[in-house]
């Protein structure tokens, strides 16, 4: 990517974070770029959108944990 082309980006992002800020979503920066990133692939940004409320509607515990090794034991 060019460095005009990855400025261009970058303000793009922090615009897009600053707009998520200001609605209060509580997303990080690294979640709003995902999905944007996302819906330049062309995915539904409603039906985006509808996965991260459920995802928060979900209690955290509900999600099973990959066993380390200290946990096996």
């Amino acid at each position: 990517m060019d460095p005009e082309a990855s400025q261009t980006a970058r303000e793009a992002l922090d615009l897009t974070f600053h707009m998520s800020n200001i609605l209060e979503t509580g997303l990080d920066r690294h979640t709003v770029s995902v999905l944007v990133a996302l819906c330049d692939l062309g995915l539904n940004p409603e039906a985006l959108a509808a996965v991260v409320k459920e995802l928060r509607r979900e209690p955290f515990s509900s999600f099973p944990m990959p066993e380390t090794p200290s946990s096996a034991s």
